[in-house]
């Protein structure tokens, strides 16, 4: 599946920011046709990012989750970032569990040149990614499995887990709320994040910037349960002072660094 447009990616943003867009108003924005416009909403509400209404799109509802391949697509190149930035975190020759998530498939990818891992996963995708991989030990949950997205849930899976204690968790979030907390759209992942968190000595969270203003209605945990937080976009003053007060550290993303670096070079 194609990445999106420039364009695309910021109708989408819109959308989120305002509820709804509609095709007059995005055209007189862009300067481009009414059909250009359609032609951008169709292909977004065909990748389930929006959904169409007369004369416009509207955000998806935060009861019910986007699909799996439609989430890749969103902030790839952010979620490839924070995914390079929380491998780096990670030493050779440590044990780490890797949940479900699409974040969390980019730490993998990110992994995969690390030496002496034992990754212990309920992902899928990540054990399709790694198991080729020399130098590593895989174990793979046992449980149901999500057709929608590859994530093995279930109390066979939160079994299985409690059977660990590793170095590392890198766990992904659907959603964070201003109050910290960590929200998912199935209650089924809630005590599984919960083991993993449980049985790790550090915690990192991995999540780009649109989580930021996502909703969505189960609570797996709280930035307060987190010993790292790697993101692509400096977060807002309260979540700021939620890391503080709980002593997580925040790790933002090269990208961002250069941009506040850029930025601080131009006010001199």
């Amino acid at each position: 599946m194609d990445p999106l447009l420039p364009r695309q990616s910021d109708i989408l943003d819109l959308a989120k920011s305002q509820g709804r867009v509609d095709v007059d108003g995005l055209s007189a924005h862009f300067d481009v046709t009414p059909q250009t416009i359609r032609k951008d909403l169709n292909l977004l509400c065909e990748r389930e990012l929006l959904e169409r209404v007369h004369g416009g799109a509207v955000y998806p509802s935060g009861v019910a989750n986007l699909a799996y391949e439609a989430r890749r697509l969103l902030a790839s190149d952010a979620k490839a970032a924070i995914g390079r930035k929380a491998a780096s975190l990670i030493p050779d020759n440590s044990s780490l569990i890797l949940n479900i998530g699409t974040t969390t498939e980019q730490v993998a990818h990110a992994l995969r040149h690390h030496q002496g891992l034992m990754v212990i996963t309920n992902n899928l995708n990540v054990a399709n990614m790694l198991h080729p991989m020399d130098g590593l030990e895989l174990v793979v949950a046992g449980g149901m499995v999500r057709r929608s997205d590859g994530g093995i849930v279930g109390e066979t899976s939160v079994d299985f887990i409690r059977q660990f204690k590793v170095d590392y968790a890198i766990i992904g979030t659907s959603a964070i709320d201003p109050d910290g907390s960590l929200l998912d759209f199935d209650y089924r992942e809630v005590r599984a994040a919960k083991a993993i968190i449980d049985h790790a000595r550090k915690t990192i969270l991995v999540c780009d910037h649109m989580k930021f203003e996502r909703q969505a209605p189960v609570c797996i945990a709280h930035l307060s349960d987190i010993d790292v937080f790697v993101t692509d976009r400096m977060p807002s003053d309260d979540i700021l002072a939620l890391c503080k007060s709980h002593a997580v550290e925040l790790v933002l993303t090269d990208a961002v660094n250069k941009q506040a670096t850029a930025q601080s070079e131009m006010c001199r």
